[in-house]
């Protein structure tokens, strides 16, 4: 019988998968179950293992109330069996959000737990708005409610008299559907209603949105903004200093939706890159990287290494996939003995640098006219050359370097076009919501252009979705098909292309 594994009630903080603690992410590492809230965002659960299940509390049953005991029973059963569990929380676990009500269950049960704190929704609304909860100018005091009380209970258990005198910054969870009674409350308490308040939405996201407002007006003003929860209330003085302090709300892509076409191993990246700069990223993904069909060529090539000279590589992907496969024939990088490696771009030589690795050659520009031009200066008559790459693309490079020299080229990976129309992106594209395409090569824009129906189209032709390729090969593609290159990144790199996006804003 398997031993009672431990329960981790873990805070997934307010939104921003950037921050999650260092002691989140070890949980979810080691987690065999994720049990998550429905507004975590989907990004920390990168974290987990492939192998570990991962469900959303959210489908245990469609209301709040109804889903508590499959929440407790989902637990308490895993951890039997042998699993460790994550519970991962909004926010902090103890912050208005039954983590006590859960550990309390645990204990019943004979169940260990942890508990992990995480950055509450008031840290993160306040700062990423621009508002210091404390301020030696202004309060040093600091006051957490909850807007949403136990609806068992009769009557209000808050004393909002004291609330309305409280010398500090006042900070209401789960009062949007009640803030026509908090500040009327308020007010008839003496609150002075010129008292500075704010309305923090989707707080630490790129769709974050902030409403100051005079605090008998604040009402009324966000039902005019249409704000609803998620959502926090803060109230006092130091809501003023958001004037000078808000610099979340001016990162260059703030707010900005860019669809993210690259392959999943690849799109991470990207995605955290776009978060940061304060952008809403969305996800289709065209093409997908997997094995090779027939290994044979790959395991042949491996075997005859000491008869190249050269070992050229066009992608990361490529350097992952051909080093993997020399593990998997039991081999190590002595095999590569003296050969010396190329690789396409600043990418393809960290990879590298991954396995221990230096290139002897990157050229100055990351295209394969570049890398062939480059080569030629380097490579000797007679000499051979090995060329691991995708099993698509162009030929250019093998097609340049055989002029000079024996070139083998080898399918070290495949690429398939796997672009399977998520509803929600769809339907984003074609109302326009999504201002940036982002095409990272030229089998990208195909596999997603040529899926691309009229009112997509439409679009582009009128700028609302704009096209942002990461070379002149890609752009070359996507003129081809019929469609406008907004920008085209300086440099064929991710960076070059979140430039490029920076510089339509």
């Amino acid at each position: 019988m398997p031993s009672i594994a431990t329960v981790y009630l873990v805070g997934a903080g307010p939104g921003h998968p950037g921050l999650l603690t260092l002691r989140a992410v070890e949980c979810l590492q080691n987690a065999d179950l994720v049990l998550y809230d429905r507004l975590v965002s989907p990004l920390l659960l990168e974290h987990a293992p492939a192998s570990a299940e991962k469900t959303c509390v959210a489908e245990l049953a469609p209301h709040h109330d109804e889903r508590i005991v499959p929440i407790h029973d989902a637990m308490i059963a895993a951890a039997r069996a042998g699993r460790r569990v994550v519970r991962l929380k909004g926010g902090d676990p103890y912050v208005f959000g039954r983590g006590a009500e859960e550990a309390e269950i645990l204990l019943e049960a004979g169940i260990p737990f942890e508990i992990v704190p995480g950055i509450t929704a008031a840290l993160g609304a306040a700062a990423y708005a621009g508002i210091s909860l404390t301020h030696r100018a202004h309060t040093s005091a600091v006051a957490f409610v909850t807007g949403h009380e136990n609806p068992h209970k009769p009557d209000s258990v808050l004393d909002w008299s004291a609330l309305a005198r409280f010398p500090g910054t006042l900070v209401i969870y789960m009062g949007m559907s009640r803030l026509d009674r908090i500040v009327p409350s308020l007010l008839a308490e003496g609150k002075d209603p010129q008292t500075p308040a704010a309305v923090v939405h989707c707080a630490t996201l790129g769709t974050q949105r902030t409403l100051v407002a005079p605090l008998s007006d604040l009402p009324r003003r966000a039902r005019e903004e249409g704000l609803s929860a998620p959502a926090l209330i803060i109230i006092g003085p130091v809501v003023s200093l958001r004037n000078e302090l808000a610099w979340f709300e001016r990162r260059p892509l703030f707010g900005k939706r860019v669809l993210i076409t690259r392959p999943r191993q690849q799109a991470g990246d990207m995605i955290h890159r776009l978060v940061d700069l304060g952008a809403v990223p969305f996800v289709l993904l065209a093409v997908e990287i997997r094995e090779p069909a027939d290994w044979t060529p790959v395991d042949q090539a491996i075997q005859s290494l000491r008869q190249y000279d050269w070992l050229v590589f066009t992608s990361a992907n490529g350097v992952q996939a051909f080093l993997g496969r020399l593990e998997h024939q039991g081999l190590d990088l002595r095999a590569l003995g003296n050969l010396r490696l190329a690789a396409i771009g600043p990418k393809t030589a960290e990879a590298l640098r991954a396995y221990h690795l230096q290139p002897d050659l990157v050229p100055a520009r990351y295209q394969s006219e570049d890398l062939a031009a480059a080569l030629t200066t380097q490579i000797k008559p007679g000499q051979r050359v090995l060329l691991a790459r995708a099993d698509r693309g162009r030929d250019v490079l093998r097609e340049r370097l055989a002029a000079i020299c024996t070139v083998e080229q080898i399918a070290v990976y495949a690429q398939v076009d796997t672009l399977e129309p998520d509803e929600e992106v769809m339907n984003a594209l074609r109302r326009g919501e999504i201002e940036f395409v982002t095409l990272t090569s030229s089998n990208i824009a195909r596999s997603l252009l040529t899926w691309f129906d009229a009112t997509c189209r439409r679009r582009v032709e009128t700028g609302e979705i704009k096209l942002v390729t990461i070379s002149s090969v890609t752009s070359d593609e996507v003129r081809k098909l019929g469609f406008a290159v907004a920008a085209e990144a300086a440099q064929a790199t991710v960076d070059g292309v979140i430039e490029a996006l920076i510089g339509l804003v």
